[in-house]
């Protein structure tokens, strides 16, 4: 047994104050004489027995008790059973997972409610030290810096849910940045969170410093079950308006419970337009398609919604549709065989149709341009070559008609078409195309189910060129040839057909595939852009044709608005979101306004990643194996079924006695009390 204050065992001599007075007592004797006294002397020297072994234990009790009394206030305490605590100039850091998986429940108690109890008990060991830091995941300017333990105590009452995930490698860090700048000693770091496997990192990496003792504390529940949105598709590569349209949702479970008759809304404008009941397998996934219709042009909020507990964050997936965006097609033609192409965009609102004659075409429209078709055309060079190179390098489709009469075809090196060569010569019978490949994701959605198995009467055709096919070979003569190439050069293609429309060189423009063809190559053009984002991408790419130079964009969310990193690369623009593991204010799913000069450019939809919503967790008995090796390293179980305050103080800091010397002291009281007031004699 060891003394915290030795000195007040100087209180020791106050127990010689009882001995003093019951040796020095003053107190005359009077005597009375009777006639017969025999009878009086025997009951005399009966109550003076008495009395004196009544007087002898109540001195016994004062003195045991200013004695315990005596000891309290030097507070006898028993050493630590280990000899890895920390010394007083170190500092004590404790971080305080706040994630959002911890809304898990244990005893219908939220994980995050019970870490902060078992936090505030641990404070309890360190009633006066002010070298003390609480570190959560929102890496606050007031959490790098050292206090008291009350007022940790006043800031765990406002601690809540933060979207950030941090791992345990950046807590380290952060926690051992404030430990290099004011601790000389032993450090001990303290970690109360949930150890979940897809937000911790990689904990083999992480090696605490010799001079620091890290306590590991896990505060875990049963992860029965968990909901979440793993990915959300539409099945067409438009939003058309009044049109039937729809979207694909993978519901995952990542509980060990599996999920049955779940309600899943989906939600445009805050307005529920379709539901399904699903069940969900534990540990797995599901698919399911939602069906509808929007009415007017524009941005559309959609969300998909659900009631799943006990964690609730991620029941809510948000995402943007643009419905009915244009698509501008300019078509370029020196020979017309006649108004195939112009037919084809034309009858459809979809589509914004331009057109010139290679003679007097205004190369400027090129840059909002979509698709350029360039048919019957035998030469380009000069500027027109230049922008049509320009136009493919920005991500545009072009597509390539010959004319009837092919002289040089060596411009089209310029556009990444090689060895090009024109059949001389009467144009020769036309003959049939082959079939195409219907697994080719080219005609993925222009074969449907029931045309799938059937045999396809295919077009005929007579070519005029040959080229050497680089990149997807779309259609082909039954001999081989290319008749309809698909060329990847800089961010855009160039498609390459064998033949003119006119009907001397085959029906391919009169025959069915025709118009599926030219539908698919101008959807492909457009610049599909991702109608929901994440929080963890490192970088969004936005189409922003026509940004002034120098232009600064805004992202606005209700009150809340900021400047992200943003750079222009062409009419692409790159914007970099802060980081939720890297900002100090993390931001919310929702929908955002992009906007420039305050007025909206386009609607973005952000959503955080799924790392928070996998529920498996590092068990303590898993955490013991990973640090086997580390001795300053200790895992305790979990918080649920054990105390960790008072454990941690008996091994590292010693088991306090002066509560028992209280006690006793007021038992010895209690005794002298009840020996002056019940033993009479």
């Amino acid at each position: 047994m060891q003394f915290l204050y030795p000195a007040f065992l100087w209180g020791l001599l106050a127990a010689a104050i009882p001995v003093l007075i019951h040796l020095f007592n003053f107190r005359r004797v009077k005597r009375v004489y009777f006639t017969n006294v025999s009878f009086l002397k025997q009951i005399n020297t009966t109550t003076s027995s008495f009395r004196r072994l009544k007087h002898w234990l109540i001195m016994a009790a004062r003195i045991l008790a200013l004695v315990c009394l005596a000891l309290a206030f030097a507070q006898p305490f028993i050493p630590a059973s280990q000899t890895t605590g920390v010394s007083r100039d170190g500092i004590t850091s404790i971080y305080l997972d706040n994630s959002l998986s911890m809304q898990n429940l244990v005893d219908n108690r939220r994980l995050l409610d019970v870490a902060a109890t078992k936090v505030e008990e641990l404070l309890g060991n360190f009633p006066n030290a002010p070298t003390l830091q609480l570190v959560t995941n929102a890496f606050g300017a007031e959490e790098h810096a050292l206090q008291g333990s009350q007022k940790l105590r006043d800031r765990l009452a406002s601690v809540d849910f933060a979207p950030a995930g941090r791992s345990l490698e950046s807590v380290y860090r952060r926690q051992q940045q404030l430990a290099s700048a004011h601790s000389t000693g032993k450090n001990q770091l303290f970690w109360f969170s949930d150890f979940q496997k897809s937000t911790t990192g990689d904990l083999q990496k992480l090696v605490p410093d010799s001079s620091t003792q890290l306590f590991l504390v896990p505060v875990q529940g049963t992860a029965t079950q968990n909901v979440f949105v793993d990915t959300l598709w539409l099945n067409t590569p438009f939003i058309r308006e009044m049109q039937s349209n729809v979207v694909t949702v993978r519901l995952r479970n990542s509980g060990t419970r599996p999920v049955e008759n779940l309600g899943v809304k989906l939600l445009l404008d805050e307005t529920q337009v379709a539901t399904q009941i699903v069940s969900i397998p534990a540990e797995n996934y599901v698919q399911t398609t939602f069906n509808f219709t929007v009415r007017g042009k524009g941005f559309k909020r959609g969300r998909i919604t659900f009631e799943d507990s006990p964690v609730l964050f991620d029941n809510d997936y948000y995402f943007v549709l643009n419905a009915a965006p244009r698509i501008n097609v300019v078509q370029v033609y020196g020979q017309k065989s006649g108004n195939f192409v112009e037919n084809v965009f034309a009858n459809d609102s979809l589509f914004q149709q331009q057109n010139f004659s290679v003679s007097n075409v205004d190369v400027g429209k090129f840059q909002a341009a979509n698709v350029i078709v360039l048919e019957g055309v035998d030469r380009v060079e000069g500027s027109l070559l230049t922008e049509l190179q320009r136009f493919i390098q920005g991500g545009g489709s072009l597509v390539i008609v010959p004319p009837t009469r092919v002289s040089d075809g060596s411009w089209l090196n310029g556009l990444g078409i090689q060895n090009v060569a024109s059949i001389q010569g009467q144009p020769s019978l036309p003959t049939y195309l082959a079939e195409p490949s219907r697994q080719n994701p080219f005609f993925s959605d222009i074969f449907d189910e029931t045309t799938r198995k059937e045999q396809l009467t295919m077009p005929t055709a007579s070519a005029v060129w040959s080229w050497q096919a680089v990149g997807d070979k779309l259609l082909s003569f039954k001999s081989g040839e290319p008749f309809l190439t698909s060329s990847k050069s800089g961010n855009g293609h160039v498609y390459v057909l064998a033949a003119p429309l006119e009907a001397t060189y085959g029906d391919f423009a009169q025959h069915a595939l025709f118009l599926p063809v030219l539908y698919k190559i101008a959807a492909l053009s457009v610049r599909q852009e991702p109608i929901a984002y994440s929080f963890e991408s490192k970088d969004l790419v936005l189409d922003v044709t026509g940004s002034p130079k120098n232009a600064v964009y805004q992202l606005r969310k209700d009150k809340l608005e900021l400047i992200p990193v943003q750079r222009m690369i062409g009419t692409r623009m790159h914007l970099e979101l802060p980081q939720s593991s890297q900002s100090s204010t993390p931001l919310e799913s929702g929908y955002y306004e992009l906007r420039l000069n305050n007025q909206l450019v386009r609607l973005l939809a952000l959503n955080h990643g799924h790392e928070e919503s996998r529920m498996q967790v590092y068990t303590p008995d898993e955490l013991r194996a990973i640090f086997k090796n580390r001795k300053n390293v200790q895992v305790f179980d979990n918080v649920t079924r054990t105390d960790v305050a008072t454990a941690y103080k008996e091994q590292h800091v010693g088991k306090d006695l002066w509560k028992w010397f209280i006690i006793a002291a007021l038992g010895f009281l209690l005794t002298e009390i009840a020996l002056v007031r019940w033993m009479k004699g």
